[in-house]
């Protein structure tokens, strides 16, 4: 250009120097403006907007530079640094949302997911956020509509707000963003349905609604417009009808979820149009009609899930010989023979095709070709012998065979299968010797054998199995003695070795089985005593000796046991009376016919319904039981006078005995003074109760010690637990103090009251409460009391008020209080079958867990069997979401009047997913299972009302949620089950 050129001294060159000068300066000032500003923003944010309790932002500070391009989670421009993104993700912060990040015009990303940000979106200022690419506001606890998008969010690529408490619709205005790729809307409270409209959203790569209360509605077939769709994810969204022709339009999309939800119809030959499909998971559903043959044109699948639907037909070839990792067609009604091209399958890696009506022979060389870790085909009709490459790859892990009409031997090739943790195959006709080297498999959990033809015996090599809860072997032809070394098993839960042809004795190691639940040694031939040192059997609930040949007495130390339910010794050579200590159980069943037992029958057992469990023994007698011999009559009242003289001598001397020892005490420092504490304003002391803890007035025994009832002479009735003392004295005084922390500072209408406490120095401790008349509610609902709970009203008030205990604990108490073991048998009734929280032997503070045990993971196992969240199985985690989920189930027990493992349910069901599977059927069939069958018969039909019981049923279902994050807190709990009360219904 010419005035590059200019001489020196040219006017020109002079006004080119100020134009340069200007324009630098001018660009500066912006540059600097815009950073100034943001900083100024983000400062004001930090200050008024938002909580930081974990330090998180503790950088957000006033700098010279007024820079906040160094700070925690933003991200600046290089060349001018304006705040291009900000990244709260699990800072931890809490508080409505700032709104004010959007005035940051530069923004283009924001995400403050996994936090606590609260309140709504419906601000009008949330059109200050038009300018954004990323929005992420998943995983807090935003409530209200989802927001309005103005015509202005033109940018908008990412919009995720997941998991919060959204409801109602989703409204018109999601369908108008032109440039969203991501949509992700799961884990709300949206009760609207799926809208058409979301098939204007074409360049939508990635659609996540589920887990929503959606009411019921269709899959729209405008899903098929979003011709980029790469991830459909729609489970638990309550669709019904069928699956729309238009899917097969999405020919990008590699993964369709559909599951668990109300789907009825075929599935359309149009799915063959899904040519980048990797994973289609359409179980739990109502789909009828066949396998299409066209599913087996899709060679890019890797996962098929259709399992828990009415499919029909055979399982076509083609579809079998696809390169498939995961072939999941289990609870179906499809028969025919499984084809051979599925050994031919390089990838296969987990089979699952029980509860079909399968026939013939399984494909001879399945497994040979694969590293299969897991089969399941139980419940059909195959025949033939077990294929025997199954752990060819050496990674096979789960085996289950049960229910079919498999013949041979076991496989010679299992007793090298280092790998496997889980054997079931019962109930077929497998015969021949199992290998030795088989039940020294190390890492085996359980060996379910039963209803075979097996036979040999247990080899001492089973000691290695260290890791072994259950074994079920019976129904077979085993031999031989019991080994010793099956003692070592001490994690051993389950042992049934009934209907077998062993003989000898019991060892008597055996009581050191401590977490042995069910013993079980019917119809063999064992010889001598049943063993007596059986106090570490605390968690025994069945023991049956019945048809064998011991001899000896009944050893009255089983009387101690604090959860034994059932007893059988029927049918054996066993003498003497019938130990006074067994009256102490809380037996559901029991037997002791067919013996040599003489004597008087306990008063305990003394009654016309346990006839027939007395019965063939000669020698036992009762003044009432017929046609049991009539006892001798009582001696004459001379007889009884000497007796009542000698007593009196005999108190006489010992009371003598006992004031020269007090006296000579008097002058003696006390080796064992009680110390007592006082948590409420209380008439009586220590001496007062501890005389009173004998046998006669024993109500109970659970894990952590005895429970005695006391009348006192004030006229009060009270509660007393004497904790185990013992080898677990450590035990022991985690759960004193447990009980003492929490229950010794809180004060609420649905905690049980502790009263006091004392303890000694040579260990013992004991804790003094209000005295439940009602006992426990799981006693009510289990033990054939629950007549006493015919009325839904009274269930109801006990779900209300357990759910208040609970929310106090959770919310009220400073620091909050984790229970860690909700259960019907910790939720105490009394005389007005008004509900309190009990047991807190395992509570604990967030604050102390924390400290204790790094990130809340636990040293010990916390909770009871039936009612554990799922979530702790892999995290050893305790939140108060943990809390949330036990309640759940106490929720189902208190509608279905079943325990959280019935025998009722099917195999790896509970009833978490029984009633799941029915609330979700919302009354209609569904697998044969319908909403009236779930419901507990004793309850009275006049008191029920069904409206109410599905809305607890949804609450119950909304707490058990398999993932955290969509539980809701007690507190909410509470506003749900009161929402579920009808206005006509009287408490």
């Amino acid at each position: 250009m010419p005035f590059l050129n200019l001489p020196p001294s040219s006017p020109y060159l002079l006004f080119f120097i100020i134009y340069f000068f200007f324009f630098f300066f001018f660009q500066f000032s912006v540059f600097a403006l815009f950073s100034n500003h943001d900083y100024d923003i983000l400062i004001r944010i930090k200050n008024t907007h938002l909580d930081d309790p974990k330090g998180c932002l503790n950088n957000w500070v006033p700098n010279q530079a007024r820079n906040p391009c160094n700070w925690t989670g933003i991200t600046c421009d290089s060349t001018n640094s304006s705040v291009l993104s900000i990244d709260l993700s699990d800072s931890g912060v809490s508080g409505g949302f700032p709104f004010e990040f959007c005035r940051i015009s530069s923004l283009k990303s924001l995400s403050i997911s996994n936090c606590s940000v609260n309140g709504t979106l419906l601000s009008p200022s949330f059109s200050l956020c038009s300018h954004l690419q990323l929005l992420n506001l998943s995983s807090n606890l935003l409530v209200g509509n989802l927001p309005e998008f103005s015509a202005g969010f033109t940018q908008l690529k990412i919009l995720d707000l997941s998991a919060n408490n959204f409801t109602g619709d989703i409204p018109q205005s999601f369908g108008q963003l032109p440039a969203l790729r991501v949509l992700r809307l799961s884990q709300n409270l949206l009760n609207g349905s799926l809208p058409s409209f979301l098939g204007n959203l074409g360049e939508l790569t990635e659609m996540a609604i589920a887990y929503n209360n959606f009411k019921p509605n269709r899959l729209p077939p405008e899903i098929g417009n979003l011709k980029k769709l790469v991830n459909l994810f729609l489970p638990f969204s309550n669709f019904v009808g069928p699956i729309p022709d238009s899917i097969g339009n999405l020919t990008l999309l590699t993964n369709l979820d559909l599951s668990s939800n109300s789907i009825s119809g075929p599935i359309p030959d149009s799915i063959g149009g899904l040519r980048s499909i990797k994973k289609i998971q359409l179980y739990n559903n109502r789909i009828s009609g066949e396998l299409p043959e066209i599913i087996g044109n899709l060679t890019t699948l890797f996962s098929l899930d259709i399992s828990q639907n009415s499919l029909t037909g055979k399982l076509p070839e083609k579809i079998a010989a696809l390169p498939l990792q995961y072939l999941h067609l289990s609870d179906n009604f499809l028969d025919g023979e499984v084809p051979e091209s599925l050994a031919s399958n390089p990838n296969l890696l987990n089979l699952k095709l029980f509860n079909n009506s399968f026939y013939g022979e399984l494909p001879r060389n399945l497994g040979l070709n694969t590293y299969l870790n897991e089969i399941d085909v139980s419940t059909n009709n195959f025949v033939g012998e077990i294929p025997k490459f199954l752990c060819h790859g050496n990674q096979l892990q789960k085996i289950v065979l049960f229910n079919n009409r498999l013949s041979g031997n076991f496989p010679e090739s299992y007793g090298s299968c280092d790998s496997l943790y889980y054997v079931r195959i019962e109930n077929n006709q497998l015969s021949g010797k199992v290998p030795d080297s088989f039940w020294n498999l190390s890492k085996l959990t359980n060996i379910l054998l039963a209803e075979n033809r097996f036979q040999g015996s247990i080899p001492p090599a089973i000691s290695g199995v260290r890791f072994l809860e259950d074994l079920l072997i019976s129904g077979n032809n085993f031999s031989g003695q019991l080994p010793k070394e099956i003692c070592k098993l001490r994690e051993l839960v389950r042992l049934d070795v009934s209907r077998n042809k062993f003989s000898g004795g019991v060892p008597s190691c055996i009581t050191e089985l401590q977490h042995l639940q069910k013993l079980d040694m019917e119809e063999n031939m064992f010889t001598g005593e049943i063993p007596k040192s059986v106090y570490t059997w605390k968690e025994l609930t069945e023991l049956n000796l019945s048809h064998n040949q011991f001899i000896g007495e009944i050893p009255p130390q089983l009387g101690d046991l604090p959860v034994l339910k059932y007893l059988d010794l029927s049918a054996n050579s066993l003498s003497g009376e019938i130990p006074e200590e067994l009256t102490k159980l809380k037996l559901g069943q029991f037997n002791f016919s067919n013996n040599k037992l003489t004597g008087k029958v306990p008063s305990g057992f003394d009654n016309e319904l346990f006839v027939s469990s007395l019965m063939g023994n000669p020698g036992l007698c009762s003044p009432d039981l017929k046609p049991l011999n009539r006892c001798p009559k009582p001696k004459s009242i001379s007889f009884y006078v000497v007796i009542v003289l000698s007593l009196i001598a005999f108190v006489l001397i010992g009371s003598l005995i006992w004031v020269i020892k007090f006296k000579m005490n008097l002058f003696k420092k006390s080796k064992s003074p009680w110390t007592v504490t006082k948590f409420q304003r209380v008439g009586f002391d220590e001496e007062d109760v501890i005389p009173h803890l004998t046998k006669a007035n024993i109500i109970g025994s659970g894990g952590s010690g005895t429970v005695f009832k006391v009348d006192l002479k004030i006229g009060q009735t009270i509660a007393v637990k004497n904790l185990w003392g013992g080898h677990n004295k450590l035990d022991t005084e985690l759960v004193f103090q447990s009980e003492v922390e929490t229950l010794g500072r809180i004060r609420h209408a649905n905690i049980v009251k502790l009263l006091l406490s004392c303890s000694n120095g040579e260990g013992s401790r004991i804790l003094v409460y209000e005295y439940m008349e009602n006992g426990s509610l799981g006693d009510v609902l289990h033990e054939h009391k629950s007549e006493a709970l015919s009325n839904w009203s009274k269930r109801y008030n006990i779900a209300l008020g357990a759910a208040q205990g609970l929310a106090y604990l959770h919310h009220d108490c400073v620091p909050p209080i984790i229970h860690r073991d909700v259960k019907s048998n910790n939720i105490l009734l009394d005389g007005e079958f008004q509900p309190r929280v009990a047991d807190f032997g395992l509570a604990k503070s967030m604050q102390r867990q924390a400290e204790a045990n790094d990130g809340n993971v636990m040293s010990r196992i916390a909770g009871s069997y039936g009612y554990i969240a799922p979530e702790y199985g892999y995290t050893m985690k305790v939140t108060e979401k943990s809390d949330v989920y036990s309640f759940g189930v106490v929720l189902m027990e208190l509608v279905t009047g079943k325990r959280p493992n019935d025998v009722c349910f099917r195999e790896n069901e509970d009833i978490v997913k029984w009633v799941t599977k029915a609330a979700l059927s919302e009354g209609k069939e569904e697998k044969g299972l319908s909403l009236d069958e779930i419901i507990d018969e004793k309850l009275d039909p006049r008191t029920c009302k069904v409206e109410e019981i599905v809305k607890i049923l949804d609450v119950a279902v909304l707490c058990t949620s398999a993932l955290p994050l969509n539980r809701p807190s007690m507190r909410r709990v509470v506003e749900l089950i009161r929402d579920t009360k009808l206005p006509y219904s009287k408490s």
